[in-house]
């Protein structure tokens, strides 16, 4: 086993409690007694309305997790992992494009390879469920929130994030079993007991429970909620009927197990992909006049000591590194799990392909929104004007105010299929947590209660959805991010070995 890349000391403190790594990170930074009696206000606070008031609950525990130390955690991981591989996702990331796109013909359809689905497959499965609301509603909700600087941190977070879904495709590749099925199994949850070894077990586990009640939000209520609400706006057609139509339709799909998704994934992801972004590039020129103002306003709002929005700078930065993460889910551990699927012939290959995923997820599809949304929300005098609706609507609103006619079909058109696309992928994901937690017998049953959440997600309170997302999108991320920086040696040696490999043409390159 490779030596982790910190000494004995940091990785006991790690290891007795998730809690001593925070008080652990505030002492270093200067700030442990506030930080300490944060922790304990905080639950205190969570306890006193957890059965009163849902809502207030998750806000308390959500203001908690997503606090200054996350940020600091999810940022800075993708930091040393950039500095640690030379920037391998500016230097590879052509590269990286080439093999998910236009990989070698041997290479292509991954035969005579361990894994279940192609490259191209994995990455599609991966982006049906990061392309999703939180491409449209989600970036919507940052500018409200944050201000339009939080664009510019949702930019920054994908970036570094890169890296750190690089480092999740290597370690969940290397780290992958074979289930009873004979189908790949993979994740945070197996590189965590595989590559730190039965004493973390704990963090494994914790980490797929947190991943099995991330899946009804992020992955099911928010879809089917932001859909709901589109639909509803654009065509008048209440809840209940959309969320029947999706229940039924991913009670068709998921039924196939992950080629039945994957297949599902790579005809829909391209498409509106494509479709979206040519979309939002008509808009955007047709209204050049106002992009320049809008680039210049978001990297100003960005470091303005008082946001134009109304928040603090560390407001615009929390909403916009969150919903970045809540977009390309870089750090959350997810996304490995439908990379350890692929048929490869080294980690490395499939990591550059995942890495793409953050590239194209937010430099691209989320640029697209936010640039689109800060420019219809600019007033007569160049300033910023909040506007009184949020989330799905409001990018309907301004992408129809921006195209008359067709601006907000788009946007419609593009949810839905994300939104349902992301459902599909996050099945897969939540399953494979459960899988690991309760064992095999208990994917039938999971199942059911999944489908059953695309339903109720339509006619929940979209605040309350978006909260519990939030929350237990940073639960996640925690436990992972502590491996990533723990087994950070291991990507660095795997990196080292294919390059090698490449080199000495042992690998087709």
């Amino acid at each position: 086993m490779n030596r982790p890349v910190f000494g004995e000391k940091t990785k006991s403190i790690f290891q007795k409690n998730i809690l001593s790594y925070w008080i652990f990170c505030a002492e270093i930074t200067g700030h442990y007694k506030s930080g300490v009696l944060k922790i304990k206000q905080t639950k205190e606070k969570a306890m006193q309305v957890f059965l009163d008031n849902p809502k207030a609950f998750f806000e308390t525990v959500s203001g908690w997790v997503w606090g200054p130390l996350m940020l600091m955690l999810l940022v800075g991981t993708g930091i040393l992992l950039t500095v640690l591989l030379k920037g391998l996702q500016f230097t590879m990331l052509g590269y990286a494009l080439k093999q998910a796109f236009m990989p070698p013909k041997k290479h292509k359809s991954g035969e005579g390879h361990e894994g279940d689905i192609s490259h191209f497959a994995a990455l599609m499965t991966a982006l049906s469920a990061t392309i999703g609301t939180g491409n449209i509603a989600g970036v919507a909700t940052a500018v409200v929130t944050g201000g339009p600087g939080a664009v510019f941190w949702m930019w920054m977070t994908a970036i570094f994030g890169m890296a750190t879904k690089y480092g999740e495709g290597v370690l969940a590749v290397k780290y992958r079993v074979n289930n009873s099925k004979g189908e790949m199994s993979g994740g945070p949850m197996y590189y965590i007991e595989k590559g730190l070894g039965k004493n973390w077990k704990w963090m494994a586990v914790a980490f797929a429970l947190f991943g099995t009640f991330a899946s009804f939000g992020i992955g099911s209520s928010v879809q089917s909620n932001s859909v709901a609400q589109a639909v509803q706006t654009s065509f008048g057609i209440e809840p209940a009927y959309t969320g029947i139509t999706l229940t039924v339709l991913t009670a068709v799909v998921v039924l196939g197990g992950i080629k039945g998704i994957a297949k599902a994934a790579s005809f829909i992801v391209p498409a509106m992909a494509v479709f979206y972004v040519l979309g939002g590039l008509s808009i955007i020129a047709i209204n050049s006049d106002a992009l320049m103002p809008a680039v210049k306003l978001i990297f100003s709002d960005a470091f303005s000591a008082q946001a134009v929005a109304g928040g603090a700078i560390g407001t615009v930065i929390r909403y916009g590194v969150a919903r970045g993460v809540f977009s390309n889910e870089a750090g959350m551990g997810s996304a490995p799990i439908a990379a350890a699927a692929a048929k490869t012939d080294h980690p490395v290959r499939q990591a550059l392909v995942s890495m793409t995923g953050t590239f194209l997820d937010t430099i691209v599809v989320c640029s697209i929104t936010g640039i689109v949304l800060v420019m219809g929300l600019l007033g007569a005098g160049g300033e910023f004007v909040k506007p009184e609706v949020s989330g799905a609507a409001l990018t309907t609103v301004t992408f129809q105010k921006m195209l008359p006619g067709i601006g907000g079909w788009i946007v419609t058109i593009g949810l839905i299929f994300f939104a349902y696309s992301t459902i599909l992928g996050w099945c897969y994901y939540g399953e494979k947590c459960a899988v690991y937690v309760f064992g095999e017998k208990f994917a039938g049953l999971y199942r059911v209660g999944y489908v059953s959440s695309v339903m109720l997600g339509t006619v929940l309170s979209l605040d309350l959805v978006w909260l519990a997302s939030d929350t237990f999108n940073g639960l996640m991320a925690l436990p992972n991010l502590i491996a990533l920086l723990l087994m950070a040696k291991v990507i660095v040696n795997e990196t080292r070995d294919f390059k090698q490999k490449i080199t000495n043409g042992e690998l087709p390159h």
